[in-house]
């Protein structure tokens, strides 16, 4: 039997609902744990569409120890998220521990700012695609580009794949 995941999923004010919520529903159904964490611990975000996430952690709690996965929506609330240090330090973590980082639309900023894409084949929405690239990563116009554990994705109509691919790499069935 597979042993229990637990995934964190970074949230802070203006993130895209479709892009939180469609992941994070897709992991539950494969059976992991998913922990939010925000700026504060027991802050409401509210998403760009109204829909709130109530962080679990903060992000001065943030441990890649105790995490197998994590989620990076889109939306306005990537460009607040990556100005913390706690933020792209767990991030930079997670990436040399090779563990599943799934990042959709806008959330490529998080790992432009934690500056772990250089050599890697990614993709975002076209509108980050110069800042993807200026980071030294290779990009491309598809829905969902792996590229070892990053997982990434452009907009809300390749949220299926996304998800596929994210819970693929979590659960090692790539």
């Amino acid at each position: 039997m597979t042993r229990a995941k637990t995934v964190v999923c970074l949230v802070d004010d203006e993130f895209e609902d479709l892009e939180l919520w469609y992941p994070v529903y897709r992991a539950r159904e494969e059976g992991a744990t998913v922990v939010y964490a925000g700026p504060e611990k027991g802050r409401k975000h509210i998403g760009k569409y109204g829909v709130p996430a109530v962080a679990d952690i903060g992000y001065d709690e943030l441990d890649a120890n105790a995490f197998d996965g994590l989620l990076v929506p889109g939306g306005w609330a990537p460009d607040k998220i990556r100005r913390d240090a706690n933020v792209l330090k767990f991030v930079r973590e997670m990436n040399a521990a090779g563990k599943p980082i799934g990042q959709i639309c806008h959330a490529g900023w998080v790992l432009v700012s934690a500056k772990i894409l250089s050599g890697r084949k990614v993709t975002s929405t076209p509108g980050i695609r110069d800042d993807m690239e200026n980071a030294g990563s290779e990009w491309f116009d598809e829905p969902v580009v792996v590229d070892g554990n990053l997982i990434s994705a452009r907009r809300p109509p390749d949220l299926p794949e996304y998800a596929k691919a994210f819970c693929d790499a979590l659960y090692g069935r790539r």
